[in-house]
C-alpha cells in the first residue's frame, strides 16, 4: 500500500519547492531511498507536465569512487554530470544514508579531489545558481539513531517537519526580517564563548520557506568578507566529511579564521585541514538565522540543524550568488549555534539594537517568527 505521506511530500517538492511547469526537465537524484518514493516523484513530476529524469546513487559506491579517485576519473565524472545538470531546469536531491559515517575513512586529499573536480563544477557552479533545486534527507534508521529517537517516532517527526509546515505563513512572517536585515550594517553576537562582530551592509538577504531545502525556515545573508572579528564557540555537533565535530571554536581577524579548535586533538587537526583546503575556506560565505518551530535540537544533519528554532549558523567557505561577498571555496560548512536558554542563551544586535535574546525575537515586527506564532 502506498504511504500517503510520500504523496504529500512529493507534492511539496514538485509544486512548491521546484515549481515544475510544463516541459521542465527535472533531475531526481536518489541516494539509497525507497523506490516507492522515487516512483511517486516520477508520477508527480509527470502530473505537473515535467519530464522526469532519475539518477540512483549509493553512499557505499560513492565512498568507493572517492577512495579510488584520480584526477582524470573525477574530472571525467564531473564533466559528464555537469552536462546533465546543464540540461535540466529543476533538481531534487533526496539523500538517504544507512551509515552517517560512511565516508569518514576517505582520505582528506581524496575528498578534496571529489569536491574540486566533481562537486564544485556540478553543484556549486551549475545546480545552485542555474536550476530550481531542492535537497532533503531521507529518514532511515541511522538518522533516527543520530537524533536519539525510535525509527517510527522519527518518521512521524520527519514528515510533520518536512511536509506539514505552513510555508506560506512562514514566508509572510519573514518579510519584516528580510527588510530589517537589508537595512542593517553592523551585527554583534554575544553568548558563552562568543563575542563576534561583522557587517552585512549591501550584501543581500534571502528568505527561505521551502523552495531550496526541506525542511526549511531560515533567513540568510553574508558578512562583508573582511569585516568579521572576534570569537565564536559553537554548541552543536556538526557532521562533515563523515566525521562528527563538537565544541568548535573559531577566532577571526579581519575576516579570516586565524585559530580553530574542536573537541579533540585529532578533530582539531581535521578541522584545520578542511579550513586549509583553499584560500576561501578560512573566510565566511554565509550567516543565517534559523526558526523552524518543529526543529528544536541537533540531529547531526545540517538540513535540519541549520533550521533549529533560536539558532543561527555561520559558514566557512563558498558564498551563495544571491548573497555574495565574493568569497570562493570548494568548502561550504554550516556551523550551528543555538542561543535558547536551555543551550546557554545569547543575544544578537543589529546596529546596536537588540533583535533576538535567548533565541526569541524581541521586536514586535519579528515576533511572528517565534515558535508559538509559527505553529509549534
Amino acid at each position: 500500500m502506498k504511504d500517503p505521506r510520500f504523496t504529500q511530500l512529493a507534492k511539496v517538492l514538485v509544486q512548491h519547492s521546484m515549481r515544475v511547469n510544463g516541459g521542465d526537465k527535472v533531475l531526481v537524484e536518489a541516494f539509497d531511498i525507497p523506490s516507492d518514493f522515487v516512483v511517486e516523484m516520477i508520477r508527480q513530476v509527470s502530473a505537473a507536465g515535467g519530464l522526469p529524469l532519475v539518477s540512483t546513487k549509493s553512499q557505499p559506491i560513492m565512498r568507493a569512487l572517492a577512495q579510488e579517485g584520480t584526477d582524470e576519473q573525477m574530472k571525467l565524472i564531473g564533466q559528464l554530470e555537469r552536462k546533465r545538470m546543464e540540461s535540466v531546469q529543476c533538481y531534487a536531491g533526496i539523500r538517504g544514508s544507512h551509515n552517517i559515517a560512511e565516508s569518514s575513512d576517505v582520505p582528506g586529499e581524496k575528498m578534496k579531489l571529489y569536491e574540486k573536480l566533481w562537486w564544485t563544477p556540478v553543484h556549486q557552479e551549475v545546480r545552485v545558481p542555474k536550476t530550481r533545486w531542492v535537497v532533503l534527507r531521507w529518514p532511515h534508521p541511522s538518522m533516527a539513531q543520530a537524533a536519539g529517537m525510535s525509527t517510527e517516532a522519527f518518521e512521524d517527526f520527519y514528515f510533520r517537519v518536512c511536509a506539514g509546515v505552513d510555508y506560506e505563513k512562514m514566508k509572510k512572517s519573514m518579510q519584516p526580517l528580510i527588510g530589517l536585515m537589508s537595512e542593517t550594517d553592523k551585527v554583534r553576537i554575544v553568548g558563552p564563548g562568543t563575542e563576534l562582530t561583522f557587517s552585512i551592509k549591501g550584501v543581500g538577504v534571502v528568505g527561505c520557506w521551502g523552495e531550496r531545502n526541506i525542511p526549511d525556515g531560515e533567513c540568510f545573508t553574508c558578512p562583508v568578507r573582511d569585516s568579521v572579528n572576534g570569537n565564536i564557540q559553537f554548541n552543536c555537533e556538526t557532521l562533515y566529511r563523515g566525521n562528527v565535530f563538537n565544541n568548535i571554536r573559531l577566532r577571526f581577524q579581519k575576516g579570516k579564521i586565524v585559530e580553530a579548535s574542536a573537541d579533540s586533538e585529532s578533530n582539531t587537526k581535521k578541522l584545520n585541514e578542511i579550513l586549509d583546503a583553499d584560500e576561501g575556506a578560512r573566510y565566511i560565505g554565509e550567516w543565517s538565522l534559523g526558526f523552524n518551530p518543529h526543529v528544536t535540537r541537533p540531529m547531526k544533519d545540517i538540513l535540519f540543524d541549520e533550521k533549529i528554532a533560536g539558532s543561527f549558523h555561520l559558514t566557512p567557505g563558498q558564498a551563495y550568488e544571491e548573497a555574495d561577498n565574493g568569497n570562493k571555496s570548494q568548502i561550504h560548512w554550516d556551523m550551528v549555534l543555538i542561543q535558547r536558554k536551555d543551550y546557554g542563551g545569547g543575544e544578537i544586535y543589529f546596529d546596536d539594537k537588540l533583535i533576538r535574546k535567548d533565541g526569541l525575537f524581541t521586536l514586535p515586527d519579528l515576533a511572528g517568527l517565534n515558535p508559538e506564532k509559527l505553529g509549534a
